[in-house]
């Protein structure tokens, strides 16, 4: 099911980034210490009232050499097809100006929820300055201090009580559902229309949870597959063109809703930042991971080229170690056929299960071949392990002390189980836990 989306939106200077901040908490900061793991501080995930929902800050939207009018309109136009619910952020002290009733404008012809939050209201003394903003015809203004995190709470539960209730869920669906992200221009809808034209086996085009997604599904040697939201990917329009940050607001509502992600590189560009950004988002979500470069008979395909491509991207996609790579090219569909082997492969080992007893073996042959090292003069005993999950692969490790289990040591045993279980294609997770 994916998480509702949650936008701030006004002009600069209001405080966007630090009401941002005060809604994701400590989520904004480095997850997992993997090397080339990056983030972007436009999109987090946050959590009220136990609704779990992901947060954009229009502020992070980078739509340079623009006049300042066209830039908020364009931010908010982003805010406005992404989200579920958009708060609308003013500066209390400076009054209802030109550029707010602008956003309100377009705010109020986009028929999303609305929650007018009036920002720098820091004391109760100061209340009388919210009434003049009910004239923007939003409703009822909410004082808040992002500073003092005064007033968020209410915000927050005006912000859930609008929530869709319609997500919609998939889990008990057999069919395969993969979406391919990456930065503009790498191929994508290409090779979208390559696979389905190999294929000829279209069943239907299905709305999807978004807005303007459409499902596309197919079926190929009798599997049944879903592509998850490519008429996003194709949307068009200038602000779209300005900012490849969209591109990350669009994969990651397809990422939530995936299986396998297939991570589009261009074999002409080779490897930029935005790459590993998209893709470090795929990880995080725990979402079986299949590399494609595309585009593939633009360069020279020698086999010591294609090594040398791969080993760049394993330099620079580390975090990505157990993800296959695809060379292929959506145009000529060169190597095309290579492809679904993969997705398929990497979804049945992101939903493999390991029987308890053939993985305890393997654990103990881990640790008779690897003993747990001491920390400070104690040492770790893992004394059971078991598999608690699916979609990523999820093992606990019982030990007689979480706080000893070095990261180090935690990938020996991830290494030992991939080595003995496969799970080519998807992340595995484990987690130390006290045996109570």
């Amino acid at each position: 099911m994916r998480k509702s989306v949650v936008a701030i939106v006004g002009r600069p200077n209001v405080g966007k980034s630090t009401i941002f901040n005060r809604l994701v908490g400590e989520r904004i900061s480095i997850v997992e210490d993997v090397p080339g793991v990056t983030r972007d501080r436009i999109y987090a995930e946050s959590e009220w009232l136990n609704h779990q929902f992901n947060v954009i800050d229009t502020g992070g939207i980078d739509l340079s050499n623009e006049p300042l009018i066209v830039q908020i309109r364009e931010q908010a136009q982003v805010a406005i097809d992404e989200a579920d619910v958009i708060i609308f952020l003013v500066n209390g002290r400076d009054g209802i100006t030109a550029a707010d009733e602008e956003v309100a404008q377009i705010l109020y012809k986009s028929n999303k929820p609305i929650v007018l939050a009036v920002n720098k209201i820091d004391n109760y003394e100061m209340q009388d300055l919210l009434y003049e903003y009910y004239a923007l015809g939003l409703g009822q203004p909410f004082p808040i201090s992002g500073t003092h995190g005064r007033g968020i709470g209410d915000v927050l539960d005006e912000t859930v009580k609008h929530f869709p209730t319609d997500l919609g869920s998939e889990e008990d669906d057999d069919r395969i559902h993969f979406s391919l992200i990456g930065r503009p221009n790498v191929g994508k809808s290409s090779l979208v229309n390559a696979m389905l034209g190999e294929e000829r086996v279209i069943v239907s085009d299905t709305a999807g949870t978004t807005k303007d997604a459409i499902d596309t599904e197919f079926k190929r040697d009798s599997r049944e597959f879903k592509i998850i939201d490519t008429a996003g990917m194709r949307k068009r329009g200038k602000v779209y063109e300005n900012t490849e940050k969209y591109s990350v607001l669009r994969a990651l509502k397809a990422i939530e809703r995936s299986d396998v992600v297939l991570v589009v590189l261009d074999a002409e560009t080779g490897i930029i930042e935005q790459d590993k950004k998209i893709a470090g988002y795929a990880h995080e979500a725990g979402k079986a991971i299949v590399i494609v470069v595309n585009k593939w008979d633009t360069v020279d395909s020698e086999q010591d080229r294609m090594k040398k491509f791969e080993d760049d991207i394993r330099q620079q996609f580390q975090f990505l170690s157990y993800a296959p790579v695809v060379f292929l090219s959506a145009s000529t569909k060169k190597r095309i056929h290579t492809l679904m082997p993969k997705v398929i492969e990497a979804s049945e080992n992101h939903a493999k299960r390991v029987k308890t007893n053939l993985l305890n073996e393997v654990v103990e042959d881990a640790l008779a071949m690897n003993p747990t090292p001491s920390i400070k003069g104690q040492k770790m005993k893992i004394l059971y392990t078991t598999q608690v999950a699916t979609k990523p692969p999820t093992f606990v490790v019982f030990v007689n002390d979480p706080s000893l289990m070095h990261f180090t040591y935690e990938r020996f045993l991830e290494n030992r189980i991939r080595e003995a279980f496969g799970f080519e294609g998807s992340p595995i997770k484990i987690y130390a836990r006290q045996r109570s």
